[in-house]
């Protein structure tokens, strides 16, 4: 997360909550993500949905805004996609979900999955690990490893990741829909 970004800490958050004066949260993660555990109140809008049709959503964000995703990243992302269509008051929960669970704030819990990025790690370091062992039988098998770190390092550069976006369409990362007329609809309470 950019220092640029205005943040709101877990602690703080909490606060407001429990005075009643929660802003409205927006979950930027993937749904099967959301659904495994999310802040009571919050709303999914994963950032794929958020960055396409962040024009359409502005009329529906009128209020203060608090972004959250797993650990700030994604939700640093949208803060900016927001911010260039013009949408003012936005803050990211510093530390995302992983610091709100640490906090011991509560959450609201569904099946238990894999975050996407214990799932990005365990993909790649497979291919790595069996590129690398068929290599010793088939030359030139590890550059495929070597195109995965190509592919890691140009992700933690660009903070952006195609594997994770890959893994995120798979039926297990894949929870309720979240296309852009549920969100909406959930935004403005109806059903």
């Amino acid at each position: 997360m950019s220092t640029t970004t205005p943040s709101l800490t877990p602690a703080a958050l909490h606060r407001l909550v429990e005075e009643g004066r929660a802003p409205r949260l927006l979950d930027v993660r993937t749904p099967g993500e959301f659904r495994t555990a999310h802040i009571p109140g919050s709303y999914n809008v994963p950032l794929g949905t958020l960055r396409e049709h962040r024009a359409e959503l502005l009329t529906h964000l009128d209020e203060d805004v608090v972004l959250v995703c797993r650990s700030g990243q994604r939700a640093a992302q949208a803060e900016r996609a927001l911010s260039e269509a013009g949408l003012p008051n936005l803050r990211v929960l510093e530390g995302g979900i992983a610091a709100w669970e640490t906090a011991g704030a509560p959450l609201n819990r569904g099946p238990e999955r894999w975050d996407m990025e214990r799932q990005v790690r365990l993909v790649a370091g497979s291919v790595v690990l069996a590129t690398g062992i068929v290599g010793v039988f088939v030359p030139g098998a590890h550059l495929i490893g070597t195109a995965i770190g190509a592919g890691l390092t140009y992700a933690a550069l660009s903070n952006s990741c195609a594997m994770g976006v890959l893994l995120s369409k798979l039926p297990y990362n894949r929870g309720p829909r979240a296309d852009l007329r549920t969100v909406i609809a959930e935004l403005r309470g109806t059903p």
